[in-house]
């Protein structure tokens, strides 16, 4: 106890990441990169331990890319895919088909419709015309002859819910599985849709089952699990793996599984498993708090994956495959053609099949090995989280440094085995990074309480890059001051160039003192946005200012950074103006020029004075971006490369131009505001402006006044549409140039 009271600085210290990870885990501070973490580590479990090996059971018919040569581009005519269901039934033997697609239109590809309507009307009076087609109206009804190959048939159609605006659908829904009484009144937290897509009527009628096919998205873009069920306006649908699963066993009735009184669980709202319910039997299918279920991945997927046989559609239709290949096998009839858009980015691969993922799901719940979140993931977290953080904060402070390290060894060895025994052995899948990285985090922080950093090292660094940039940086420089120097390297950098305008006429009005007290204000407020930011300021150049960002630390998403300041700094000129309009002072004009590039940086200059500055090609197209700013109206100018790497603003393309020193044309970009601040209105500004230069480019003249003379209705005050007027009636002047690449030189800096 002594021990403990003399270090008790020290185990509070140890405590903070155990407080921060318990915030995350409760959800009163959620942590996106615990979560990402916890993806991740997933993600590499999975894969370590998939079986992969073929499941016999289950074949996959695919459209691919032979398929569409032989048969033709999708979709199909339905007298193709009613010979396609008839030779699997028939000849093939199968025991089930599913359709990982939706028939959502009638197929008139037979001309049915187009005759009779020629009965009707231009060939109603032709003899014998009308009785020829009654006899040949049931080969050319597709829909009906594919109808009949459904019927009585232990088939499963599958169909898709949207969230898209106005909640539109089309087609016929199956009947729900399970309707909102059974509940109880729990707050289910079941995936909500507002519209669907789904199969005509006849097609529907002919086979009643069904099943929708969509995922679940996770917010890294992955699919790792697939709800079960999901709901829309109040009822309960089942999905195609359900679906086809509960045709197999005899369709059971569906009920949900609530969880049992237990200590981690006893305040839990949601499902612990869905019930399916046959007679005297019952089979649990462990869900999660979504009703979904983690996808049981065989192995990497595809035709080559080895997880699943994959036959080729064509090969069915033309007869190629062997008589009983199939026999008693359940098949599932979907795409892995890139361009009917059915791959997904899964952990196990970035193109895997769609309709693989259902066939993984079906083996899974064949074979009884459902991955699920149970709904006590949330108690178990916060007791290991607990057991672990008090272990490291009471045993750290009393142990020598080897010992500490051993220590933390074996926390973080215990939590990952039993981790990875859950999962192996219960099918569970439980978060571990909040108790990983509370581990690691405790470890750090107790090692290095009461270590600073020698203070000669600190001034150094701040006497190097103090003036150039941020005290944050700075901050974190000194951590590793080993890993900073002034020598020159050659790195992607961003760099600003940013021009006040005005100042030579204000100098003519006001006196220095007032004039320097003005741009001394000016330098001031955008200094403190671009250090803000996490800018470097390398000089000022009368009344221009230069800055770089990712140099000297490492700042990955630099593009991003120089564009938000650009625009705030932009910004902030606008509310000096508003002061100098009501204190009666001239307004002045910015512009700035922003370039992504290689460029060299460094401490540079003559024996007598030096700069950390940066040299190159692509500082000096920085510049002339600049320059450009004036001559399209604008207040910033980026190039095509800081534009790719900042995606998350709205930009409106200006022009491709050669600048002095440059043969190579490039395009330039405005900013207009961050890209999920963009209305409607906006949207649509910016898309007759990118058919206007696309006929600009085209030397399309005629259809250039249309879309501008549209565009001066949108933004009249818009100076860039009133350049592009003035260039239209020029170069109307001219005779067609096949040589012209639409870009505008400039021969001046």
């Amino acid at each position: 106890m002594e021990l403990l009271a003399k270090h008790w600085s020290r185990i509070a210290v140890t405590l903070i990441p155990l407080l921060f990870a318990l915030l995350h885990a409760t959800g009163v501070l959620p942590l996106g990169v615990l979560q990402r973490l916890d993806d991740i580590i997933y993600d590499a479990r999975l894969r370590a331990t998939m079986p992969k090996k073929l499941d016999e059971r289950i074949v996959i018919v695919d459209i691919d890319e032979k398929s569409l040569a032989e048969v033709g581009r999708w979709p199909w005519g339905r007298n193709r895919l009613a010979e396609l269901v008839d030779d699997l039934f028939d000849r093939q033997k199968i025991a089930l088909v599913g359709f990982d697609v939706v028939f959502a239109e009638p197929d008139e590809s037979s001309g049915l419709k187009r005759l009779r309507q020629l009965a009707q009307a231009e060939l109603k009076d032709q003899p014998g015309f009308s009785e020829k087609l009654g006899q040949l109206q049931s080969t050319l009804d597709y829909d009906a002859s594919f109808a009949r190959s459904l019927q009585k048939r232990p088939i499963v159609l599958g169909y898709y819910f949207t969230n898209e605006s106005g909640g539109t659908s089309s087609g016929v829904l199956p009947a729900p599985v399970m309707r909102k009484e059974n509940l109880n009144g729990r707050p289910i937290k079941f995936t909500s849709w507002s519209g669907f897509g789904s199969n005509i009527e006849q097609l529907a009628r002919a086979a009643p089952m069904a099943g929708f096919f969509n995922p679940i998205v996770d917010g890294d873009g992955v699919v790792r699990s697939i709800p079960l069920l999901t709901e829309y306006k109040g009822q309960y649908y089942e999905s195609l793996s359900l679906a086809m699963f509960r045709m197999l066993i005899g369709l059971p009735s569906v009920e949900p599984g609530f969880p049992r009184d237990r200590f981690l669980s006893r305040s839990y709202q949601g499902l612990e498993s869905i019930l399916l319910k046959m007679g005297e039997r019952t089979l649990a299918v462990p869900v999660d708090e979504k009703v979904a279920a983690l996808v049981p991945f065989r192995g990497s997927g595809g035709v080559a994956g080895g997880s699943f046989k994959y036959v080729s559609a064509a090969d069915v239709l033309t007869g190629r495959l062997a008589p009983g290949t199939l026999s008693g096998k359940i098949v599932i009839v979907g795409t892995t053609a890139p361009g009917l858009n059915d791959l997904r980015v899964t952990p196990v691969g970035e193109t895997y099949p769609g309709v693989e993922t259902h066939a993984n799901v079906i083996a899974g719940l064949l074979d009884g090995k459902i991955y699920v979140k149970p709904d006590y993931a949330l108690g178990f977290e916060v007791v290991i989280l607990v057991l672990s953080g008090l272990t490291l904060a009471l045993a750290l402070p009393l142990l020598s440094a080897p010992r500490a390290v051993a220590a933390s060894v074996l926390v973080l060895a215990a939590v990952l085995a039993l981790n990875f025994w859950l999962y192996v052995g219960a099918g569970l899948v439980l978060p571990v990074a909040s108790a990983l990285v509370m581990a690691l985090t405790a470890f750090a922080l107790n090692m290095s309480y009461g270590y600073f950093v020698e203070s000669r090292s600190k001034r150094e660094l701040a006497n190097l890059f103090g003036t150039y940039v941020p005290p944050e940086l700075v901050d974190e420089m000194v951590k590793d001051p080993d890993s900073y120097s002034m020598k020159a390297a050659s790195k992607e950098l961003t760099v600003m160039f940013c021009d006040m305008r005005g100042f030579t006429k204000m100098s003519e009005q006001m006196e220095p003192t007032k004039l320097q007290e003005l741009l001394n204000g000016v330098f001031s407020r955008l200094t403190d946005l671009i250090r803000a930011n996490r800018g470097t300021i390398d000089k000022y150049m009368g009344d221009c200012v230069m800055a770089f960002w990712g140099a000297p630390v490492d700042t990955p998403n630099h593009p991003h950074l120089a564009v938000k300041t650009a625009m705030e700094m932009a910004n902030a000129v606008r509310k000096i103006n508003e002061d100098h309009r009501a204190k009666g002072i001239p307004e002045i004009g910015i512009g700035i020029g922003l370039n992504t590039g290689t460029m060299c940086v460094g401490d540079m200059g003559s024996d007598i004075r030096r700069s950390y500055t940066v040299i190159g090609d692509s500082v000096n197209l920085g510049s002339r971006l600049e320059g450009l700013s004036k001559a399209y109206g604008v207040d910033i100018v980026v190039s095509e490369t800081t534009r790719r790497l900042a995606p998350d603003f709205a930009w409106q393309e200006l022009d491709r131009v050669r600048v002095k020193g440059k043969e190579q044309a490039v395009a330039i970009f405005w900013p207009l505001a961050p890209s999920d601040r963009v209305d409607k209105e906006r949207s649509d500004e910016l898309k007759t402006w990118a058919a206007m230069l696309k006929a600009y480019r085209a030397q399309d003249w005629d259809q250039c006044d249309v879309l501008l003379l549209n565009l001066q209705r949108m933004n009249a005050k818009k100076y860039l549409y009133e350049l592009y007027s003035e260039r239209v009636a020029s170069m109307r002047l001219l005779p067609f140039d096949p040589e012209w690449d639409g870009a505008t030189n400039f021969e001046t800096k």
